[in-house]
């Protein structure tokens, strides 16, 4: 199956260009002209393995829309922009991007950019698959028993957390700092929230997040 890239840029042209030198490389190309419709086809079908966007855009802006979907999934994601202020840049790749692209450029550079963002994506590619569940961390695409399942940010770093530290004893700490960070001010009860969450979500793989009492947590795959 050919990669599949979004595209959004208000830019009629620019957008035919990007489409025809993409295609002849083979990829499946959508494309849109401004960054909410760009940010509802991402949602609507969690199947692009890149997106392309420009900065200045209506209704919402290349970085804005690019901060949105990085909040939800690691998709690799190229900047391109007229602006030519360092600041400019620096701010894009605060905000998620992984590759940042002035115009105006030669559509082959693009193509080599697009090329090394989709190998580099290959090879760090983590698959967790036991039992009766399935997580690509990359997309963060998660199945139970072959159900597509929808988690958010912090529900993937959570199962993320468990399946990297399968059959161990995890303190409530461990996972606050783990997944929070050490600076967030959070208690025990965030960590039982948001597992008793993920418990309900994973529907029949929620009892894999076992309860140790007196410790904490382990993840176990249960047959």
């Amino acid at each position: 199956m050919s990669p599949k890239i979004l595209i959004a840029d208000d830019e009629q042209k620019m957008l035919h260009l990007l489409r025809d030198f993409l295609e002849r490389e083979q990829y499946e190309v959508v494309t849109c002209h401004n960054g909410q419709v760009a940010y509802d086809l991402f949602i609507k079908h969690n199947d692009f393995d890149l997106v392309i966007l420009d900065i200045m855009m209506p209704l919402m802006n290349g970085i804005e829309t690019c901060e949105k979907i990085k909040q939800t999934s690691d998709v690799p994601i190229i900047l391109l922009t007229a602006k030519t202020r360092e600041i400019d840049e620096l701010i894009g790749f605060h905000k998620g991007a992984d590759e940042y692209i002035r115009k105006p450029f030669s559509p082959s550079v693009l193509v080599a950019r697009v090329r090394a963002l989709l190998k580099r994506k290959q090879i760090n590619h983590p698959v967790f698959e036991q039992g009766y569940l399935y997580v690509d961390y990359d997309n963060h695409f998660v199945k139970v028993k072959d159900q597509p399942i929808k988690l958010s940010k912090i529900e993937i770093k959570l199962l993320h957390f468990f399946t990297d530290n399968i059959n161990i004893v995890l303190s409530r700490e461990q996972i606050l700092n783990a997944v929070w960070g050490f600076d967030y001010e959070g208690t025990d009860r965030t960590v039982d929230t948001h597992i008793n969450r993920l418990r309900i979500k994973l529907i029949d793989c929620g009892n894999y997040i076992q309860t140790v009492h007196g410790f904490g947590y382990r993840f176990e795959v249960l047959q």
